[in-house]
């Protein structure tokens, strides 16, 4: 016996969707609050082992917040009604006004314990080519406008691809997401580049099948193809998690040193981050597992209004969050509580502030402009 088709409310609603965005946005506010027990100081700062043991085990879990979005947007968008260039203007005045706004606010405002000190001339001239030092997270945002702008482009192939065609390209992406990690084996030879790659050709053979278009067309296939029954959708996707879980993990895990704390340079967390990455096989498969799991939601639970009510604000959510997470964040750590506490506490409030903040905003006239 197969699922039915997810439940939708009166208003169109797919209900399973709404509960991956309040999970996914929780998400990325944990991981925003588990980054001070690895960035800092120089770039890099751990202060022991404990704390580079939490990161590791709750942080690897995690990566998958942002491709589920991208999921999310493509289960509803693709292929898309109507002419393009309408389609890009409905994305602009839905998620791209409300990035300059707060763009601009990350510019000008100073955060709570800087003492009122921002250089805004020298970010508002960054604002011309990429996001202030402030708002590191509406990297996002220009990210999902790559989205957008490719969904035009690919849909009319969509519609016509067959399902066996369509799991071609999902398998060639999957290949693609093990590129960095072979990188990393090729760096062994001498020469950290390969299939075709060059100090003169950043363009190897999976290029353009690579990055997160691949989770564009997985979640188009699988609300066209993937009416699994609950069983079979179980023993698909929690193996498919668990292995994804390992290959993020345990590189980051293999990396971590023997004597603490630990000092250096960005580029020491970056190189720890490469299983971490969001295109890359681990965190496909699970974002792939986590959204056929949600999927088998048919229904809405007794306080499903309130996940719909907080999916609705979730962009807003993602917008504000980092203001209202340094402050939390600041007061939670002199608590003297242990790391995970810490982690997961400053994640709440940060969470409940921010969502009754949105809500407030929402109420202002115009507030789609800036909330989206």
């Amino acid at each position: 016996m197969t699922n039915p088709q997810p439940y939708s409310t009166s208003s169109e609603r797919i209900v399973f969707l709404d509960y991956v965005r309040v999970v996914a946005i929780f998400m990325v506010l944990l991981v925003h609050s588990i980054e001070p027990f690895y960035l800092g100081g120089q770039g890099t700062l751990v202060a022991s082992f404990g704390d580079a043991l939490w990161v590791t085990f709750l942080d690897s879990a995690l990566r998958c917040a942002v491709p589920l979005f991208v999921m999310t947007s493509s289960y509803l968008l693709v292929p898309i009604k109507g002419d393009g260039l309408s389609f890009l203007k409905r994305r602009f005045l839905r998620v791209g006004i409300p990035f300059i706004v707060w763009s601009l606010l990350y510019a000008i405002i100073p955060f709570w314990g800087t003492g009122g000190q921002v250089d805004v001339e020298a970010n508002l001239s960054r604002l011309v080519f990429n996001f202030t030092p402030y708002s590191g997270h509406l990297w996002f945002v220009y990210m999902i406008f790559g989205i957008y702008i490719i969904m035009p482009i690919i849909s009319p192939w969509l519609e016509r691809v067959s399902p066996r065609g369509e799991r071609m390209f999902i398998m060639v992406w999957l290949l693609s997401t093990a590129v960095p990690f072979l990188r990393l084996a090729a760096s062994e030879t001498g020469n950290a580049e390969v299939w075709g790659e060059a100090s003169w050709n950043e363009f190897g053979t999976l290029y353009y099948t690579s990055g997160f278009i691949g989770y564009i067309v997985t979640a188009h296939y699988i609300r066209k193809h993937v009416d699994w029954s609950v069983a079979k959708t179980v023993c698909v996707a929690l193996p498919m998690f668990v292995v994804g879980y390992a290959i993020v993990a345990l590189p980051f895990y293999w990396q971590l040193p023997a004597e603490y704390p630990v000092e250096g340079p960005i580029d020491l967390a970056v190189a720890w981050e490469r299983s971490w990455c969001f295109a890359t096989t681990g965190v496909a498969l699970t974002t792939i597992a986590l959204f056929l799991l949600f999927k088998l939601i048919t229904k809405p639970c007794r306080i499903y209004p309130l996940f719909e009510a907080v999916s609705k604000l979730s962009y807003g959510i993602y917008l504000v969050h980092i203001f209202v997470l340094v402050a939390v964040f600041g007061y939670v750590s002199s608590w003297g509580l242990a790391t995970p506490v810490v982690m997961i506490l400053s994640a709440t409030i940060t969470f409940v502030v921010s969502a009754l903040i949105v809500k407030l905003l929402s109420l202002v006239p115009k507030s789609k402009y800036f909330i989206g």
